[in-house]
C-alpha cells in the first residue's frame, strides 16, 4: 500500500464502526450511528446500514455526502436491473458495480469504506470494497471504521462456523457495544439488519438492548 492510499485510509478511519457476519442461512449487517467532525459529534442520529433491496445491503463508513452518493446510484441501478431482470442485483454484482465507480474516480476519490452484503439464491455474501475500489471477499466476518480493531477482536474471538442470523444479531450487537464503550467515534445507538431468503430485518432500540443483554 502506497502513502497517499494509507492516508487516505487514515482519515476515513476517523470514526465509525460498522460489522458484517457470514451466517448459514444469510448475513447480518451493523452499524453504530454517531458522525463526528473530528472531535466534534454533528450528529447521533447517522443511519450507516442502508437496505437496498430485500436481498441487499450496505454499510458505510466515511465521507457522508460520498456514501449518499453512491447509495443512489446502486439503488438507481438495482431498479433499472430488476426492469431488464425480473430480480434484484446480486450482492457480487453490486460490489462490481461499485468497485468500477471507485476505481474510475480515483483520481478525486469517495472518501468512503463500505461493505456490501446478502443472499444469492442460497449464498451468503459479504464483500469489503476501499476508497480506490479494491473489493475483498470476506468468508466469515468483516469490521470498519475506527472501532473495528474492537470489534474484530471480539469477533475473532466469538464467530463459529454455521452460525445462524439470530444468533449473528446478538454477536454484532455485542462487537458493536465494546466498540461503543472503547472509541470516543463510535456511539449513541446502533442498527443491526439480518438478510435471509425470508427478506430484510431490521432491529433498534430496545429489541436491540434486550438482544445485547443475553449476548456472551
Amino acid at each position: 500500500m502506497d502513502q497517499g492510499t494509507l492516508d487516505l485510509y487514515k482519515k476515513i478511519m476517523k470514526g465509525t464502526t460498522t460489522v458484517g457476519i457470514v451466517c448459514s442461512d444469510g448475513v447480518v449487517l451493523g452499524a453504530d450511528s454517531r458522525a463526528t467532525m473530528d472531535t466534534f459529534i454533528a450528529s447521533s442520529e447517522a443511519r450507516k446500514v442502508w437496505k437496498i433491496d430485500s436481498n441487499l445491503a450496505m454499510t458505510i463508513a466515511g465521507g457522508v455526502g460520498d456514501a449518499q452518493e453512491l447509495i443512489r446510484i446502486l439503488k438507481a441501478q438495482n431498479e433499472v436491473y430488476k426492469m431488464n431482470e425480473d430480480r434484484a442485483l446480486t450482492p457480487k454484482s453490486a460490489t462490481s458495480l461499485l468497485s468500477i465507480i471507485l476505481q474510475e474516480n480515483k483520481m478525486m476519490p469517495f472518501y468512503v469504506m463500505l461493505t456490501v452484503a446478502g443472499v444469492d439464491g442460497n449464498e451468503p455474501q459479504l464483500f469489503t470494497i476501499d476508497p480506490l475500489g479494491g473489493y475483498s471477499v470476506e468468508s466469515k466476518f468483516s469490521a470498519t471504521g475506527s472501532g473495528s480493531y474492537t470489534a474484530l477482536g471480539y469477533l475473532e474471538d466469538t464467530y463459529k462456523k454455521g452460525i445462524t442470523t439470530k444468533e449473528a444479531v446478538k454477536v454484532a450487537a455485542r462487537a458493536l457495544a465494546i466498540a461503543m464503550r472503547r472509541d470516543s467515534a463510535t456511539g449513541d445507538s446502533m442498527l443491526v439488519a439480518a438478510i435471509t431468503n425470508s427478506g430484510y430485518t431490521e432491529y433498534s432500540g430496545k429489541d436491540l438492548d434486550k438482544i445485547i443483554g443475553t449476548a456472551k
